[in-house]
Order: structure tokens, then C-alpha cells, then sequence
């Protein structure tokens, strides 16, 4: 199969004005040579001049509200690409962060990138929210199939989904196991999956951490997409701390960079 485009999604925790580490981050997103990425939790001005400054062949594009974190994205200057805001998938919530939709056109086809950072929270209005959020975003298909000249867009969500499940007392517990498979189920519904990746589990806050590793950062894809397989047959590739051998690497990782690990995978055809 021939090689269309690379995507990076990557949530860099409370991305701000910290410039030694600005230069570290964007030093390993260039490394990973997407064509398309996305940054979740922008807060800070000083990031722009840093990416524009690393990595001039690209154009950027920033979400815009109440909300303190932001969805960065950028695209390479060779590629044909329209960005547009959704609101629609922050459920009312002015204060919840919007989609980002990046539709790619490679070879007169589009593909529409939704990159979306959901609703944290293990309390049944987290669980709620993030739900909701879910299947908005994936009900967007019906929309893009109207206008896909075959009926059938080549639709992708994407990102920090923070599948974490819910906590409730009397055992009444939701596990991320159990979300993961309604989200497997809803995907189904409209003719999309979620891709596998190298590693489970994305977001570690290191091993002093109570929580264990966790697998928050999803791609769902139409399902009659192809995509560049990696170690295992997995679609998606992750890299930082999740590929390192020992504890002690991990956290030096997570320390200079983040918490979460970074997404790669190649659309093909």
C-alpha cells in the first residue's frame, strides 16, 4: 500500500509558557516527521513562536473560547487542508473544549480529522458528558456521508478521549474496560473502529502515581480505511514513555515531556 498521509496526536499536559520544555517537545514532535498533528491542552503563547520556529513548513490552526486549554493543530504546507471549529461536541458546556476539524485532501479525496479532547473525571457527570460528547462526534458521519461522493466519508476521531470509566459507591463501579466497549459498539454502529495500538495503556503520571497506566488517546476510523501496520500488526504507533523499559526512564520521560504518550499512524491506500 502507498503511504497518503502520517497523523501525530499528542496531549502535552498544561502546555504553557515553560521554555526549556516547549523546545523539548516540539524538538520530538518534528522528530516523529508527521504531515498532521494536533497538541491538546495549549495554554501558553509562547508555544506558537516555538512550533513556527522548528517547523516552518507547516501551517497551524488553534480552537478559540472560555476554555483555558486549546486543540493545536498543524499541517504540512504541501498538503491541502481546511480547518474549521465544532462546537456541536461540547454539549452545551461553553466551557468544555470544541473539535477540531482538520479535513485533508490527498489525491481529490477528503478526509475529515475530528480531534477532540473530552471530558475528564471518573464521576458519573464525567462519564455522562464524555458520552455524550462520543456520540455526537460520531454521528457526525451521517453528515459527512451526504456529502462523500460515494456516500461513505473517510472520517477519523481522534485523541485524548479520557475513556477512564466511572466511580460509584454500593459496587456499581464503571470500568474503562466497560466504556471502551460501548465506545467499540457505538463505532460499529456507523461503520467505524477503534485502531490498535502498540501499547494499551497512554497516560502514566509515574510510578509514585496511585493510578495504574491508563488507556485514555483513541483513533476511530471508518472501517473501510487502511492504514500502515507497526510492531504486532498495530495501526496506531505510541511513543514516549509507554515504549521505555524501566520505571525510572518512564518517569524522566513524563517529567520532560508529559503524562501521555504520542499517537502515530499512516493513512494509506
Amino acid at each position: 500500500m502507498a503511504k497518503l498521509f502520517s497523523v501525530a496526536s499528542w496531549n502535552v499536559e498544561h502546555f504553557d509558557d515553560d521554555a526549556s520544555r516547549i523546545g523539548r517537545v516540539v524538538k520530538f514532535l518534528n522528530d516523529q516527521n508527521p504531515d498532521v498533528f494536533a497538541l491538546y491542552e495549549v495554554e501558553g503563547k509562547a508555544v506558537f513562536a516555538e512550533l513556527t520556529q522548528q517547523m516552518p513548513k507547516y501551517h497551524f490552526h488553534i480552537t478559540e473560547g472560555q476554555q483555558t486549554q486549546e486543540i493545536l493543530v498543524g499541517a504540512r504546507g504541501t498538503l491541502s487542508a481546511f480547518f474549521t471549529q465544532k462546537l456541536e461536541f461540547k454539549e452545551g458546556n461553553t466551557f468544555l473544549r470544541p473539535g477540531a476539524l482538520l479535513t485533508v485532501t490527498v489525491n481529490g479525496d477528503s478526509y475529515p480529522l475530528l480531534f477532540l479532547h473530552t471530558k475528564s473525571g471518573n464521576a458519573p457527570v464525567g462519564l455522562g458528558i464524555r458520552d455524550d460528547m462520543l456520540r455526537r462526534a460520531l454521528d457526525f458521519r451521517k453528515t459527512l456521508n451526504k456529502a462523500s461522493p460515494n456516500g461513505k466519508a473517510n472520517y477519523i476521531v481522534l485523541g485524548d478521549l479520557n475513556t477512564m470509566g466511572m466511580k460509584y459507591p454500593f459496587q456499581k463501579d464503571i470500568e474503562a474496560e466497560v466504556e471502551l466497549k460501548k465506545l467499540d459498539a457505538d463505532a460499529k454502529k456507523r461503520q467505524m473502529r477503534r485502531l490498535g495500538k502498540t501499547k494499551p495503556a497512554t497516560w502514566w503520571n509515574g510510578p509514585g502515581s496511585s493510578i495504574p497506566p491508563s488507556n485514555l488517546d483513541q483513533i476511530v476510523a471508518a472501517d473501510h480505511l487502511k492504514f500502515k501496520a507497526f510492531a504486532g500488526g498495530a495501526e496506531a504507533d505510541v511513543r514516549g514513555w509507554a515504549s521505555l523499559g524501566t520505571d525510572a526512564e518512564k518517569a524522566s520521560w513524563i517529567k520532560s515531556y508529559s503524562d501521555h504518550s504520542l499517537l502515530l499512524f499512516q493513512v494509506e491506500k
